[in-house]
């Protein structure tokens, strides 16, 4: 890969860029993702919050606890969360990107939310929980 990496919204009201590598590319499983995306699974991609810029419209947000997942107030996509445990990060969803088959995912998080008809062959690791080390040092 190599940056920028480009994204936005199905209308184009709202782009996006990171000028760095991403840090995290996983699935999620939890049902608090799957409720915000209206997929059985979802697909981040993670950047520092200083290496991204935005241009066009707002976003709205959602606030649901700690974290909060922006959208497009236009046409409704989906765009990133951030999560205030993680400050200096931002999570893009998978399909907001330009160029999503340029992230593959490395792990999945919340397999104990896994929809029991979901079936991803892979011999990724797999995070009961969360795939991401918290600040307090509690690891995936």
């Amino acid at each position: 890969m190599t940056a920028p990496f480009a994204g936005g919204c199905r209308c184009g009201a709202v782009r996006f860029e990171a000028s760095a590598e991403p840090h995290h590319v996983s699935y999620c499983h939890c049902g608090d993702c799957r409720r915000a995306s209206g997929a059985p699974v979802s697909a981040f991609v993670g950047f520092l919050v200083d290496q991204v810029a935005f241009t066009g419209k707002a976003l709205k947000m959602y606030e649901n606890g700690p974290v909060t997942r922006s959208f497009c107030g236009t046409c409704g996509s989906p765009i990133a969360y951030v999560d205030e445990r993680l400050e200096d990060d931002i999570y893009f969803m998978l399909g907001a990107m330009d160029a999503p088959a340029d992230f593959e995912p490395t792990q999945h998080a919340y397999v104990g939310e896994q929809l029991a008809f979901l079936h991803i062959s892979d011999d990724l690791p797999r995070h009961l929980k969360t795939s991401v080390k918290r600040p307090d040092g509690t690891a995936p």
